[in-house]
């Protein structure tokens, strides 16, 4: 439905500008109300006015000149406009023509200047969107990933440091190693509009938590991120469904069923490399087992605490 304007004015700025900028709106889809287009000869001018014309208009625009400014009429057509737009939430929308004095009742409302009748088409347009509602403004974007990303959070770290290192644990899973390059790593959806001085600083605070180690070098913008099996213990513990009953898994394996390398778990397991290790490391670290590690990636369990076969009652 196209939106209805009120056109209050002076008779004297008719000529000079209203009757044109009227039709200028009306060829725009807006359904300009003026006097001289709606008044026959024996209308009653408080009806017409105030019944059909500002009582169903969206929108009252006020042309202020220096003809308008004290006319009674004009006054009083701003009073009941000022009164529709309280009462119903009609838009005022003055437009100043000359220097003049601005009515008490539109003090606090913004208005559009045109200084130059022939030619105001920056301003126009203002006017169109003040009538239509429409704001010129650009649409609003995604969010940063580090902002919109998901996150689970590990006890005594900021979000965005959880944000971190569950990137790199994401990263260290993928490609199988616990070694991560900064710069790979900042690149990541989560991690590439996170500002640098915010992510250097995460990764110096997962170090002094001890989740990570870096290794810093001459002419490198980003350290070489190792990941530590505390680091991924956390990140399992928060992320990885039945991490509790995958470490028993593995154990029962090593211990019951005599399943000793890395590989061979990973196939009983049908698990991922990374995690597969994780737990061989984690074993170790707390003297349930020792293990050997070959290059190439493969591991071997050679020894196994008699505690931990009793606790698994091997």
């Amino acid at each position: 439905m196209n939106p209805k304007t009120f056109i209050s004015h002076a008779s004297e700025d008719k000529t000079r500008f209203v009757e044109a900028f009227a039709a200028r709106l009306r060829a725009r889809g807006i359904d300009a109300w003026l006097d001289r287009w709606e008044m026959l000869p024996g209308d009653s001018l408080v009806d017409k006015l105030f019944e059909e014309g500002i009582r169903n208009a969206q929108s009252v625009v006020v042309v202020l000149s220096r003809f308008s400014a004290d006319k009674p009429w004009v006054r009083e057509e701003i009073n009941a406009a000022f009164v529709k737009r309280v009462n119903r939430g009609t838009k005022l929308i003055p437009v100043v023509l000359d220097n003049c004095r601005v009515p008490d009742a539109l003090t606090w409302t913004l208005w559009e200047r045109i200084e130059d009748l022939t030619s105001y088409d920056e301003s126009f347009e203002r006017i169109v969107a003040a009538i239509t509602g429409v704001r010129d403004k650009p649409p609003l974007g995604n969010l940063p990933g580090y902002v919109s990303a998901k996150v689970i959070e590990v006890g005594g770290l900021a979000k965005i440091d959880n944000l971190v290192l569950k990137a790199i644990c994401e990263l260290a899973l993928r490609d199988g190693h616990e070694h991560v390059d900064g710069n790979e790593l900042q690149r990541t959806p989560e991690m590439s509009s996170l500002p640098r001085k915010e992510f250097s600083d995460s990764l110096d605070m997962l170090e002094s938590e001890h989740l990570v180690s870096l290794s810093k070098f001459i002419g490198t913008e980003l350290p070489r991120i190792r990941l530590t099996t505390y680091g991924f213990q956390k990140y399992a513990q928060a992320y990885i469904v039945d991490y509790g009953k995958i470490i028993e898994s593995i154990a029962s394996a090593i211990v019951n069923q005599g399943i000793h390398s890395n590989t061979a778990l990973r196939e009983r397991m049908e698990k991922p490399q990374f995690l597969i290790d994780h737990v061989l490391a984690l074993l170790e670290g707390q003297g349930c087992i020792q293990l050997t590690k070959y290059s190439g990636g493969q591991i071997r369990v050679f020894d196994i605490s008699v505690k931990f076969k009793r606790a698994l009652g091997a």
